[in-house]
């Protein structure tokens, strides 16, 4: 179906992009190698070129460039997905977008920030903290994560449960069709309905249709207070049941995040020490923000008295910022102490209504003890996201490897049992691709295969993602 990279060929890549920006050969396999992988475990190819561009002009070249060869091209931002999404598995042309980094505006008066997809969605915070102002999505990635990855597979975060997931914030994009069309679709506007949403449709879309190559953010006044609280229960549905009285109570936290025991645990083996109430069975961690203190300080009042009537152990309390990090730490460090613990997992991100968590995580677990593998949970009780990781430990390889399959089904069974879906912000990728047909329906398939030949007849941009 494609054809190979050929010498002509990078020579034409050079030219667009400039020698220095292209990798090819034995003599760059050091070089090509970060670009075989991104953050799923077990899981890569090699790309047969990299061009690292610098503007939309170089991304439209390359793609009429790609058309004519019928050579495949694969989109990368930082490559810190957990899907697959920016591995090339069908080989060709690996378009790295880590030089197009420039924050280009941030536009006080609109309440708007443009920038290239290549910058780290954490320098983005801070530059516009730094204006008075706030991009409120803040994927656990943010210091590392770019922009356009964000965009590409529609990311979440903490925040998502009062202030939403990138989608939310997003009001313009300029985009490379892949026959070399530059459009641009949407822009500073409030409102605009001018049309089909195409915004909305290449966000989440995950490098299947297009290339984003400037993006427009809506941003927000910055909160001027934050308060932090962690509170341990004695098991999940207590804490399950706290969330909905919390919300109940009209007050609608930044962030309420979970994490079982086992997470803690492993977080402490990591950091060797210990941490607050280790035996709990589960910890809730909850954030509040606003503009008046008396305001934030009455609503964790409230919170807080809500959590010990449904039976929290304790509540901890943080309002400067260097106690709310020693807060944080534990739940920022699950999945590095989770991968200390098993080099070899497998992660999920299934995603169901809000007060079915504590079934859900009930029938993970009994998942994990049928088969005997160690699963840990953790994840967004706000928005009922729940990260699912499958840990090797000391299985043989030969049975580790036909587990995942199994474990993968079973959960995405009674995930859709629950309601929910296979994955809230991590994307189907290549690892969830053979299951998309449990979650949706063969209209539905039909249409979105429909809409990708409209964008890509030749199907070159970003091949065997998303589609059985």
């Amino acid at each position: 179906m494609f054809n190979k990279v050929n010498a002509e060929i990078v020579a034409a890549l050079r030219r667009i992009a400039g020698g220095e920006n292209v990798l090819y050969g034995p003599e760059n396999a050091e070089a090509l190698a970060p670009y075989a992988h991104d953050e799923v475990v077990g899981l890569s190819a090699e790309p047969e070129a990299v061009v690292r561009v610098t503007s939309a002009q170089q991304v439209s070249e390359i793609f009429r460039l790609a058309q004519a060869a019928r050579v495949p091209v694969t989109p990368r931002g930082a490559g810190y997905g957990l899907s697959g999404g920016a591995v090339p598995v069908q080989g060709g042309i690996v378009l790295s977008l880590e030089r197009m980094n420039r924050i280009l505006e941030i536009d006080r008066e609109n309440l708007m920030a443009v920038v290239e997809p290549g910058v780290i969605t954490g320098d983005i915070h801070r530059a516009v903290e730094a204006e008075g102002l706030f991009y409120p999505p803040d994927p656990a990635s943010l210091d590392s994560c770019t922009i356009g990855g964000n965009i590409a597979e529609g990311a979440g975060g903490p925040r998502a449960v009062k202030y939403g997931v990138t989608k939310d914030y997003v009001t313009g994009l300029e985009a490379v069709l892949p026959s070399g069309e530059i459009i641009r679709c949407g822009g500073k506007l409030v409102k605009d309905v001018t049309g089909y949403n195409l915004t909305q449709l290449l966000i989440g879309s995950e490098g299947t249709l297009a290339v984003v190559t400037e993006i427009t953010l809506k941003l927000l006044p910055l909160p001027k207070v934050q308060i932090d609280l962690l509170a341990p229960f004695a098991d999940f549905q207590a804490a399950a049941d706290a969330v909905s009285k919390i919300i109940e109570q009209r007050i609608l936290p930044t962030a309420i995040e979970f994490m079982e025991r086992d997470s803690i645990l492993a977080v402490e083996r990591l950091l060797e020490r210990k941490l607050p109430h280790r035996d709990a069975a589960a910890h809730l961690l909850i954030q509040l923000d606003g503009n008046h203190q008396a305001a934030v300080d009455a609503d964790f009042e409230i919170v807080g008295e809500v959590c010990l009537a449904a039976g929290a152990q304790d509540v901890l309390v943080a309002k400067d910022r260097r106690t709310r990090e020693r807060l944080w730490e534990a739940r920022r460090k699950i999945i590095e102490a989770l991968k200390h613990e098993s080099p070899i997992n497998h992660m999920e991100d299934v995603v169901v209504p809000r007060a079915q968590i504590p079934a859900a995580l009930r029938g993970i677990k009994e998942i994990g003890r049928r088969h005997g593998v160690r699963i840990v949970c953790f994840g967004h009780a706000g928005d009922g996201n729940v990260h699912v990781n499958a840990l090797k430990d000391d299985l043989p390889v030969e049975r580790w490897d036909a587990l995942v399959p199994v474990l993968s089904a079973e959960v995405y069974r009674l995930t859709l049992a629950l309601g929910g879906m296979i994955t809230g912000e991590h994307g189907i990728g290549v690892t969830r691709r053979p299951y998309l047909a449990m979650a949706l329906s063969e209209p539905q398939i039909a249409l979105m295969r429909g809409i990708k030949a409209a964008f890509d007849p030749h199907g070159i941009l970003n091949p065997g993602k998303i589609f059985p």
